[in-house]
């Protein structure tokens, strides 16, 4: 699993997923997003501007990423 590290108390999933590498802009992220191939928490995601805090966890291809102050 990697991390993601933020200064601030939370970051944007779509922000999160450029952070990563995962995505080179933002409508990337929100293809991919809107594809339903991003899971936060478990759950199926649909929203590009959902809030992650940290220990919260994204994944997709397979791969986790936790959020971590």
């Amino acid at each position: 699993m990697m991390e993601i590290k933020i200064r601030d108390e939370f970051i944007k999933l779509g922000q999160a997923m450029k952070k990563a590498g995962l995505s080179d802009s933002g409508l990337e992220a929100k293809l991919m997003i809107g594809d339903g191939l991003v899971k936060v928490n478990g759950e199926v995601c649909l929203e590009r501007g959902r809030k992650l805090h940290p220990g919260d966890i994204f994944e997709t291809e397979g791969r986790q990423y936790k959020i971590k102050v």
